[in-house]
């Protein structure tokens, strides 16, 4: 847990009493009270100007973060809450409570791990940069509305015609992709932000006369790169315990970050042989 995130939980005042309202209420004056203290001038933690008034109760969390991330479970938020990513207020019947910014801050290390394959541990170093203000938050997302009105996320999944579109690139040249096997739609058929980052990549290579037969190599080197993470993290894997799954999925990450390292540090020196 970042110093400032805690210092803004740890000032958080207990409140006794029966459960039901009497759990609002105490989830009400914590709030207030962090409230008070950002007022006097203590560092507020990212994300800043977003409420802080714990009264979400860990399914309202899922339900918000589902509809970007389905697969997001209970026992990944109590795993990053153990690796003090979130600090979320307890009840006094001991029950966990978020407030919107806790949200965020588990929508930015969900993104993280997804979009750039980030560790826990520098994600956590990037928090406490934002908590900090070392570092500039991200630019909020655009939302859409629902008919009850309630924000969602913008769609981050896409059929091969919105994938296509989403790159400003020809129908034709995703279903090429798929043809070859570069391109592997999920399990849904749709695509996600991975696919969309290879799409793109893969028409500027096209406008060098490096076409999807060619990308064939890419998918056998990942291929053969998974075969490798998953063999490693398989004895994490294997404890069967939530904590144990979480550590897995992030050792997973990890390791898929420095196999992404080590090709780009191979190939560029590789390259730089050939103007030796």
């Amino acid at each position: 847990m970042t110093a400032a995130h805690g210092a803004a939980r740890a000032t958080r005042p207990a409140d006794g009493g029966p459960a039901g309202a009497a759990d609002d209420a105490s989830a009400d004056a914590r709030g207030a009270a962090a409230l008070a203290e950002d007022e006097q001038g203590a560092a507020e933690p990212w994300p800043r100007g977003i409420s802080r008034q714990a009264s979400m109760r860990i399914s309202d969390v899922l339900a918000a973060l589902g509809v970007e991330f389905p697969a997001v479970t209970t026992s990944k938020l109590r795993f990053w809450e153990e690796q003090g990513l979130v600090t979320p207020v307890r009840t006094p019947a001991g029950y966990r409570q978020y407030s919107p910014a806790d949200v965020e801050r588990l929508r930015y290390v969900l993104r993280q791990q997804r979009d750039r394959y980030l560790p826990l541990k520098v994600i956590a170093e990037r928090l406490a940069a934002l908590d900090a203000g070392a570092e500039d938050g991200p630019a909020p997302r655009a939302r859409l509305a629902t008919r009850d009105g309630s924000p969602v996320a913008a769609p981050d999944r896409w059929d091969a015609a919105g994938l296509a579109q989403e790159c400003a690139v020809a129908a034709d040249a995703v279903v090429e992709l798929v043809d070859q096997g570069v391109l592997r739609p999920r399990v849904d058929g749709t695509f996600g932000p991975a696919e969309r980052d290879l799409v793109r990549a893969a028409a500027a290579l096209a406008e060098h006369g490096i076409g999807a037969r060619h990308l064939r190599a890419f998918r056998a080197a990942a291929d053969r790169q998974v075969e490798l993470v998953e063999t490693a993290v398989a004895p994490v894997r294997g404890q069967r315990s939530a904590s144990a799954r979480a550590r897995a999925a992030g050792l997973a990450a990890e390791l898929g970050e420095l196999c992404g390292q080590a090709h780009t540090a191979l190939l560029r020196s590789a390259l730089g042989d050939t103007g030796r």
